[in-house]
């Protein structure tokens, strides 16, 4: 499955849009998690209890969107987005987006400058 964040992809041609797709996941961190996120907090820098959670969170709904569009029979994901947002005070939402399309390569395009 190609996906890109582009709306087209050089060296192919859209034969067919099947329309929207996604893939959503929401997490929460446990109660240990949160603590030691809480800690580390208190002195500063990147938190990596929580970017571990949101890299593995944004790969499961890039894994569901491309299944959904594997579903609709696309072989192709364009104008691919992540978008993000906090439920309550522990969750958070991931969702990829994007529009399903069937591509072939395109025999008139022309060749990458070299």
């Amino acid at each position: 499955m190609i996906v890109a964040t582009t709306p087209y992809l050089a060296g192919y041609r859209v034969t067919e849009v099947k329309g929207q797709v996604f893939g959503l996941v929401v997490r929460s961190r446990g109660f240990a998690g949160n603590f030691a996120a809480g800690l580390r907090s208190l002195v500063g820098g990147e938190i990596h209890e929580y970017t571990e959670l949101l890299e593995d969170t944004r790969r499961q709904a890039l894994d569901r969107m491309v299944q959904n569009a594997t579903t609709m029979g696309a072989n192709a994901v364009l104008s691919m987005r992540f978008d993000s947002s906090e439920i309550g005070t522990s969750m958070s939402e991931i969702v990829a987006y994007g529009t399903a399309v069937v591509v072939v390569p395109d025999a008139n395009a022309k060749p990458a400058a070299e």
